[in-house]
């Protein structure tokens, strides 16, 4: 029985081009954005994937990539559920600024401290940890007994919100997980095992 979680990391957003933290706000895809979305479905569709069900987040830049995928290919009338639980973290306070400007107002240190730490959040916002807390009880409830029952599932979310599974499923150390780079648009592709684990990753 083959049992396939795919995860995807939304296009290239307006504010990932203006280098703006973004968090829960919605800018939309960039033309490049657009254009890894469909190359993500394109990809999808030549290995051939039987989709049976679809989960992304409740921002607009990730329904967005998951609604061109699908058209890529070829998929109608599916089943989409829509939860912000897989929201990308919540910046807080930093949400909306250009990352150089909240270096000067915080200075250097602590805003990578902010960015890169697992479990000290933003003023107003969350963590990598705080993220993980939200994500991994709703995947563990959600998802995970869909893709154990022998489902394909494609996921579309965000760069730490799909972080928090990826340490989840490759059983990662926050410092581990802090280095892993989530690129736009990449497919990674996971087959479980019965129990869960993972059996193989390939990224497309």
């Amino acid at each position: 029985m083959e049992r396939t979680l795919i995860l995807v990391r939304h296009g290239q957003s307006e504010w990932n081009l203006k280098n703006l933290f973004t968090g829960w706000r919605n800018p939309g895809l960039t033309e490049q954005g657009i254009e890894e979305a469909r190359a993500a479905g394109k990809a999808l569709k030549a290995l051939n994937f039987d989709i049976d069900l679809c989960f992304t987040s409740a921002l607009s830049r990730a329904q967005h990539t998951l609604d061109l995928m699908l058209e890529e290919m070829d998929i109608v009338n599916m089943t989409i559920i829509r939860n912000q639980a897989l929201n990308e973290r919540d910046y807080g306070d930093l949400a909306g600024l250009n990352k150089d400007d909240a270096r000067k107002k915080w200075g250097e240190e602590q805003v990578h401290i902010w960015r890169r730490s697992y479990d000290i959040p933003p003023p107003g916002g969350e963590s990598l940890k705080n993220t993980a807390e939200r994500v991994l009880p709703y995947y563990h409830a959600e998802i995970e007994p869909k893709v154990e029952a022998g489902g394909t599932i494609l996921v579309v979310a965000h760069g730490n919100s799909l972080r928090a599974l990826v340490m989840e499923l490759e059983k990662l150390s926050p410092e581990e997980i802090l280095k892993r780079e989530i690129k736009t648009g990449d497919p990674i592709i996971y087959k479980l095992k019965a129990d869960g684990s993972v059996d193989s990753v390939t990224t497309v």
